[in-house]
């Protein structure tokens, strides 16, 4: 079989405040292990904001076989159903939010060495460094050295940038995490790199908010909806994808906006809808 790569016992590679964070950002888990946020997704749409929602839409899966490893074997042989599956979630991902060619330059993947190789010959690889940290961005793809040694045919396990923390810190979505898929807060010290995904060949979110509407309390239709599954993607249950832009829904705006560090005015417009898709 192709190789996969091989995790040896439970790691503790997260930072020390990963739960206190994650549970500030996005409530507790529900009794079947989801995030309640995650039970309200919006259409998939293409490039790094597609990447992430597929992931999060795998929040809580567990065991193998699973739905990814399943879709994997389909293709590359049953061996691969009860394989380490971390790698095999990133190629589930890409191909369902139609970011194959940026996300899988060598085509699928199962093992994080070939996979991070495969960056470095597209010049799309980024080291491991706080600096170089610093600068990644949502959709990025991580990979982990337990050793520390940064060294890519050291490379252990593999991730989805969620967010950038700063500090040399991301939050991120990894498959076979304790085998299941969970959010994660990891520090440079353990990040061997990041493959940086050409997603649309530029810019596409700056373009995309450009052409989205102002949308303040009062208005009515479908992306007004649209806000709302968003702010009940960020943890805001008390809205109802109604349509109707309410006093609940401008409360949720402004919550948004404050935790996103932007004028929290209520006022949905390109730096808001930025903001509430996690481009950046």
């Amino acid at each position: 079989m192709g190789k996969v790569d091989a995790h040896y016992g439970v790691h503790h590679a997260t930072e020390s405040d990963e739960e206190q964070l994650l549970q500030e950002l996005y409530g507790n888990p529900d009794d079947s292990g989801l995030f309640l946020a995650e039970r309200q997704i919006v259409a998939a749409v293409p490039g790094a904001t597609g990447m992430i929602r597929e992931a999060r839409k795998s929040l809580g899966t567990s065991g193998r076989p699973n739905a990814i490893t399943k879709e994997y074997a389909s293709r590359h042989g049953n061996e691969f159903l009860k394989a380490s599956w971390c790698d095999m979630a990133i190629t589930y991902w890409a191909r369902h939010s139609r970011n194959t060619a940026a996300v899988l330059p060598g085509g699928d993947r199962a093992y994080t060495v070939w996979h991070a190789e495969d960056f470095g010959k597209a010049g799309r690889w980024h080291s491991g460094t706080t600096a170089s940290v610093n600068k990644a961005k949502a959709g990025d793809i991580v990979f982990f050295d337990w050793g520390a040694t940064n060294r890519v045919d050291a490379i252990d396990h593999v991730g989805v940038v969620e967010v950038v923390l700063g500090g040399g810190r991301l939050q991120t979505i990894e498959a076979n995490t304790d085998d299941a898929v969970k959010r994660r807060v990891r520090a440079s010290g353990v990040i061997a790199g990041y493959g940086r995904p050409a997603y649309g060949g530029g810019n596409w979110t700056e373009d995309m908010v450009r052409k989205l509407p102002e949308l303040n309390k009062g208005d009515t239709g479908e992306h007004v909806e649209s806000v709302q599954g968003l702010l009940q993607a960020r943890s805001h249950p008390e809205v109802t994808m109604n349509g109707t832009f309410d006093a609940a829904t401008e409360a949720a705006v402004k919550a948004v906006q404050r935790w996103g560090g932007v004028d929290d005015d209520g006022i949905v417009g390109p730096v808001t809808w930025a903001v509430l898709l996690r481009v950046h």
